[in-house]
């Protein structure tokens, strides 16, 4: 695999009763990071793994059905957090962003997405159909809301679905296969069924040589990985699909408890992270 410059940095935040998110966990609020990748390419450029959140999260909120969004999910997004002072502050060039890589569509996953249509996102062509489909009441109920990815972007989108599939690496076992998005073996998204319609993660070698498997929302916690907690039913069947949820569980499971150098990283687990950039800073 052609290796990459990695990092995992924070936009915005939400909060949800931790029992919500993970079997047996506590009726307290628990703040869930937006946590957003950026990866340098040797050659192409920078490319966003997913958004964040984004002030543009507030105002398609703000009308109904959409405010239920809001309500049922406080979101914090803080000065820092709008987009050129958090471009500014990570050093991050807008300028070098070839593209967004979205693993799904709901909203703290898209908020950013007016910032970057005009360049090519790279999604899963179930996911954006969902997003378009007709019915502000269903969309809100599943997390959607299509006022963030604005029409252009659709022009714009290459899917995880019509990339060259190649076998993966051993180190992402039992995972077997990922889509070649870039054509070069850098980055291989991968299908991680349960979370919603069109949810994909994306697989990676970073500069260091360390393995990397974003795993997005297929678990808001690494201790549902570790301790193999998922979040309970009525979590998982108001978003997506139960089954398929826990049986992507059970792989990810797997590939922690056999590869020991295989980092998992899920998008709202603020552990995981600074595990992350602790090992990899020293």
């Amino acid at each position: 695999m052609t290796r990459v410059g990695f990092r995992w940095l924070e936009r915005g935040s939400c909060s949800h009763p931790e029992l919500m998110t993970i079997s047996g966990g506590s009726l307290c609020s628990v703040d869930f990071p937006a946590l957003v990748g950026v990866i340098e390419h040797p050659t192409r450029g920078t490319f966003l793994f997913d958004t964040g959140y984004d002030p543009a999260f507030i105002e398609a909120t703000t009308p109904f059905p959409e405010r239920f969004y809001r309500w049922t999910t406080p979101v914090k997004i803080g000065v820092g957090q709008e987009w050129q002072a958090w471009l500014h502050a990570n050093q991050i060039d807008e300028n070098a962003i070839a593209g967004t890589v979205i693993s799904h569509f709901h909203g703290d996953h898209v908020a950013g997405m007016r910032n970057l249509a005009d360049k090519p996102i790279y999604c899963a062509r179930a996911g954006l159909e969902e997003l378009r489909k007709p019915g502000r009441f269903g969309r809100v109920r599943q997390g959607l809301l299509s006022a963030l990815v604005p029409p252009q972007a659709d022009a714009n989108a290459n899917f995880f679905e019509d990339a060259p599939a190649l076998p993966l690496p051993s180190v992402f076992a039992p995972f077997e296969e990922g889509h070649d998005i870039l054509g070069d073996s850098s980055l291989l998204a991968i299908e991680l069924p349960g979370h919603c319609v069109g949810h994909w993660g994306l697989a990676f070698t970073t500069q260091e040589g360390q393995p990397v498997l974003l795993a997005a929302d297929a678990v808001w916690s690494g201790r549902s990985i570790t301790e193999h907690r998922p979040p309970p039913r009525i979590t998982t069947a108001l978003l997506g699909n139960t089954k398929s949820y826990r049986a992507t569980l059970n792989l990810l499971s797997q590939a922690a408890g056999n590869n020991g150098d295989l980092a998992i990283l899920p998008s709202h687990c603020t552990a995981s992270a600074k595990a992350f950039r602790k090992t990899n800073a020293s």
